[in-house]
């Protein structure tokens, strides 16, 4: 159903897009596993929808300046997660997933007069029926992140409408990225493009946030323990390494342990995996856990405590299994088969303390900021930590989780976008104002 009144700054054109957007599956390799299924598996469509996205914004005065993806060489320096640099080695990794810039104003704008906003249109994996019924957009990427891609468009264009400086001496970026889902951490999305210069004074990226700014964004690093030892046939099971009770204990432990640190920063034991037959003793396998941290302090303090807690959990199970008829041999090779390696590390945080930037969106844009109080989360505005004499915030329409991203049946309401789409006039018409002296 395309149907519908639209709320203001919104208008049909606006709900096409939108509509057009949520057909086209866009989720990238590392969420759809495509890279594991042969070479004739079709890519995303994600460039398609760059495409759509970048002839749409042409007609309120937006250029293209670049729509490419990441080179090898942007992957050579800094953390990268592994399934990343594992994905690397196929041919079409890179090349099926392109990023989209787009420009408002002359090229020679410096970043202090200019606003750039971040917003991906990759998206995870699952298709869901896309419509519109008259107040939801139903779809996968509804909320996270296409509904607000085009609300952010109608905002620019509501703004320029409103202030005639606007694309004249006051530059606007709009970033939209491949790479923020599937754990790529946007490395070879928002990270290349970060480190190009396409940055502005004020740095909006478009993520569920209830209409609040948030100045804050967590990253998480994720450890692998390995277990790799022998395995055996289930009439002689004690003739091997029991991989499966050994990290269902270290699970367990692991679990207690860190429960602790769950007050600095979200610890997730999942991921646990030896072999699915009844008849085997499986010798491997491997356990995953993801910590994520607001601090580079924090990060440090918990891998320390995995690291002793991992330490006490294997010294424990070679204790309370030492002697089994069924263990023994786990038990005393415990520490000799397991290793602690790491999928993700390194990464770094953002904690925004740009009093100009907060004031002018809390007292001059009238956007409330995020509850101190209340969890951030990870998302790429990690990358401009990097950047001197920036503000950079997370905002944008919906919650992650009332709206249902990365989950079934996810949606944006129509009226949360369109005041979205206000709220970035009203952002865009203030810094046109503040940049030129007005009061």
């Amino acid at each position: 159903m395309t149907g519908g009144r639209l709320p203001a700054p919104l208008t049909p054109a606006d709900r096409d897009l939108l509509l057009r957007l949520l057909v086209l599956p866009t989720a990238g390799p590392l969420e759809t596993g495509l890279l594991e299924t042969g070479p004739d598996t079709p890519p995303p469509r994600l460039a398609e929808a760059q495409d759509a996205y970048g002839r749409y914004a042409a007609a309120m005065g937006l250029r293209v300046v670049r729509h490419a993806p990441a080179e090898p060489a942007d992957l050579e320096s800094g953390p990268v997660p592994a399934p990343v640099r594992e994905a690397m080695a196929h041919p079409r990794f890179l090349a099926d997933q392109p990023s989209l810039v787009l420009r408002l104003g002359p090229d020679d704008l410096p970043a202090a007069r200019t606003v750039m906003f971040n917003v991906h249109l990759d998206t995870v994996a699952g298709l869901q029926p896309v419509r519109f019924d008259g107040e939801r957009f139903h779809g996968r990427g509804a909320i996270d992140a296409k509904g607000p891609a085009v609300a952010l468009l109608a905002g620019i264009r509501e703004a320029r409408s409103r202030r005639p400086a606007l694309g004249r001496d006051i530059g606007v970026l709009v970033q939209a990225v491949a790479g923020e889902e599937g754990g790529a951490m946007g490395v070879f999305g928002t990270r290349p493009l970060v480190r190009r210069g396409f940055t502005g004074r004020l740095n909006v990226f478009c993520e569920p946030t209830r209409g609040r700014f948030l100045p804050r964004s967590t990253a998480a690093m994720t450890a692998r323990i390995v277990v790799d030892g022998a395995d055996a046939v289930d009439d002689r099971p004690a003739g091997g390494h029991n991989a499966s009770v050994l990290l269902g204990f270290l699970a367990q432990h692991l679990g207690r342990a860190l429960d602790a640190s769950s007050s600095e920063g979200a610890v997730c034991v999942a991921g646990l995996h030896t072999g699915a037959r009844h008849n085997k003793v499986y010798g491997g396998g491997s356990l995953l856990l993801n910590l994520a941290y607001t601090s580079s302090a924090t990060a440090r303090r918990l891998e320390r405590r995995l690291r002793d807690a991992l330490d006490e959990g294997l010294k424990e199970f070679a204790s309370v299994f030492g002697g089994t008829a069924l263990f023994g041999r786990t038990a005393a090779d415990a520490h000799a088969i397991t290793r602690l390696e790491w999928r993700k590390h390194g990464l770094p945080v953002l904690d925004d303390r740009d009093a100009w930037g907060h004031t002018l969106l809390r007292d001059r844009v009238g956007i409330p900021s995020w509850p101190g109080s209340e969890p951030a989360f990870t998302c790429d505005a990690i990358w401009m930590s990097e950047v001197p004499g920036a503000c950079t915030v997370v905002l944008g329409p919906g919650d992650l989780a009332a709206n249902n991203a990365h989950a079934d049946a996810e949606f944006a309401g129509a009226g949360e976008l369109a005041d979205f789409a206000a709220a970035v006039s009203r952002l865009l018409t203030a810094f046109t104002d503040d940049q030129n002296g007005a009061p």
